[in-house]
């Protein structure tokens, strides 16, 4: 038989005898063998290890062979972990016994003395056991977690623009490979479409992919939520719950908006991704992890760190391979293409036949500035198709945006020099907000600290 085929194993009787000739024989064929003599450890070691197969004797006080021992144990045990594979250990006689406890909850029994030979068949029986059983339960989170994932709009991404196939381009460069990726863009520029096209076209695409809202967890739930808790953890902890990162094992892992971590998150995210383990709340249990990572945030990241508020070596970890998306103001051939797709999507949702769109409407779209970027084109749209009367979307069908800003009145810079252009704006947004560097800094998306190296720098 081949080596290490059983696992983690855990012995527990008051044999020591026993105890060590099984553990010296079943070495060869386990990853780990623990004994035990003592059942009153069986709390502690179940809680803070994961065993394949446990081997529990029926009987612990002298003279005694009621089994009563055996069943209390096996109780515990199940209570701590109702997936646990466990094997009772009893004398000829209890044979009864041995059955009744099988009904309780135990996987097998082997009389002893046994046969070696017979002890690893039922083990290895077991282990396969609960294998099927992590199998099951690891497809059932993978299902809930896919479920959710069919109910997403879009299944690819949509672009002809230069940029747009400068991005297609560098997606194909990095998916076959497990680098990390850090997905830079505004809000509404479709950054977990980005994420979803590098899963779609990796080595994992058969596997999972989960995604993270981070500026949606709380502080007090980021460890549950990634990486999960046991029951009675906590308050609300009524059961075990597996984490992000344990339900995307062998897939993918998307970190939306992780630029929203406080410093004590980034620290714990960062361990994490060092070790490529986790441990669930009310365990001292460690997980091994295999995911592919992939980040993605509307902040500057880089400018944080200069203000440490962006731990520099979580953006080492996080950026192997950097993708930057342009907002929809600057990929401008894409708005008819798009603006065409979601025609279709909610033509058909709202059951309306449209022709397309009249050229005074395209124009519009296309002269629109887009501060919401696509995820506006789309609400615009819709919005559009519900109002509408005729068989083509008109200007008129749009007169939402009228009043808003657009690009037709854009006007070349004086100098095309980078630091005149930088100083230009910087001083407008500062005479805008009437002096307030707060509000200037906020709207030219900087941190008040960089504002103000950038006024320094200019003598502004």
């Amino acid at each position: 038989m081949d080596n290490q085929q059983l696992g983690k194993i855990l012995i527990i009787d008051d044999n020591e005898d026993l105890l060590f000739a099984a553990k010296m024989h079943l070495k060869k064929y386990a990853k780990e063998v623990t004994i035990e003599k003592d059942p009153r450890r069986i709390p502690f070691l179940v809680n803070n290890n994961s065993y394949d197969v446990i081997l529990l004797d029926m009987n612990f006080t002298e003279d005694t062979t009621s089994g009563k021992e055996g069943f209390h144990w096996l109780k515990q045990i199940k209570e701590i972990d109702p997936k646990a594979v466990v094997i009772l250990i009893t004398a000829f006689g209890d044979v009864e016994m041995a059955v009744k406890a099988l009904k309780e909850g135990a996987s097998d029994f082997i009389l002893k003395p046994w046969q070696n030979e017979k002890l690893l068949a039922t083990l290895t029986s077991a282990s396969r056991l609960k294998e099927s059983y992590d199998q099951v339960d690891k497809l059932s989170k993978k299902q809930k977690q896919l479920q959710s994932d069919l109910k997403k709009p879009y299944s690819d991404i949509i672009g002809t623009s230069a940029s747009m196939k400068n991005i297609f381009s560098i997606i194909d460069k990095v998916a076959q490979t497990d680098a990390n990726v850090l997905i830079l863009g505004e809000n509404g520029t479709g950054k977990e479409l980005i994420a979803r096209a590098i899963h779609d076209r990796s080595l994992r695409k058969e596997e999972i992919f989960v995604g993270v809202d981070m500026g949606a967890i709380t502080e007090s739930l980021f460890e549950s939520e990634l990486f999960g808790h046991k029951r009675g953890a906590y308050t609300d902890a009524k059961e075990d719950r597996a984490g992000r990162f344990e339900i995307a094992d062998k897939g993918t892992l998307f970190l939306d908006e992780i630029g929203n971590l406080s410093m004590p998150l980034q620290s714990k995210l960062l361990t994490v991704l060092q070790k490529r383990e986790v441990t669930k709340i009310g365990t001292n249990k460690a997980i091994p992890v295999d995911i592919r990572l992939i980040c993605a945030t509307n902040m500057h990241v880089h400018e944080m760190v200069m203000d440490n508020t962006f731990r520099q070596d979580l953006l080492y970890r996080i950026n192997t391979v950097e993708i930057f998306l342009p907002p929809l103001r600057e990929r401008q051939d894409d708005i008819p293409l798009l603006a065409e797709h979601f025609l279709k999507i909610y033509g058909q949702k709202y059951r309306k036949d449209f022709k397309g769109f009249k050229f005074a409407a395209m124009q519009l779209l296309q002269q629109y500035n887009w501060p919401g970027n696509i995820r506006e084109l789309q609400h615009a749209i819709e919005r559009a198709i519900i109002m509408a009367e005729g068989d083509e979307l008109d200007s008129r069908d749009f007169f939402f945006l009228s009043s808003k800003p657009t690009n037709d009145k854009v006007t070349s810079p004086a100098s095309y020099n980078l630091d005149e252009v930088e100083k230009n704006v910087i001083q407008k947004a500062i005479d805008k907000n009437g002096g307030n560097i707060s509000k200037a800094a906020k709207e030219l998306g900087l941190t008040r600290a960089s504002l103000y190296r950038r006024l320094e720098k200019y003598g502004l």
